[in-house]
């Protein structure tokens, strides 16, 4: 994540919790008058529209009284979705023997992409198993992750 979505992130957890759900991260996309703020939310029960709704004003409220963006931008409350964004080094644990997509943010091993089976993590690092080789990659390091949807 990048500095400005950890302080959002910092920033929108109590109104989100406030509200019974837990914040589990934020993305800005920048795109001139078309950047989007993307605010994930889950709850034990799930999330429905209505859910999204009300967090997005509980959110709303706090964004025009802190004013963290300088430019426009679109907000955008959601569920996770089946392919699970992973934001804290919790996320990865929840998903262990899974398949995730990782982009990373410097290249490492020559390559920024890796798609393959999560097999261990811990607070600082975890490890993706792709093509029979394992490669350690440090949080720090990570633009995005997903968790893969597998469909029996």
């Amino acid at each position: 994540m990048s500095q400005l979505e950890k302080k959002l992130a910092l920033m929108l957890d109590d109104a989100v919790t406030a509200v019974g759900f837990e914040l589990l991260g934020v993305e800005f996309v920048r795109a001139g008058k078309h950047s989007t703020l993307r605010v994930y939310i889950d709850s034990p029960k799930g999330i429905d529209v209505d859910d999204c709704a009300d967090v997005s004003h509980q959110i709303s409220a706090v964004l025009d009284i802190e004013d963290p963006i300088s430019t426009e931008y679109n907000l955008e409350v959601s569920s996770p979705g089946l392919d699970r964004p992973l934001f804290k080094a919790s996320h990865y644990k929840e998903v262990v023997g899974q398949t995730i997509s990782v982009k990373l943010q410097i290249p490492q091993d020559g390559r920024r992409n890796y798609k393959g089976q999560l097999t261990e993590c811990d607070e600082h690092s975890f490890t993706v198993k792709v093509d029979n080789e394992h490669y350690s990659l440090t949080y720090e390091n990570v633009l995005k992750a997903n968790l893969v949807p597998e469909f029996e």
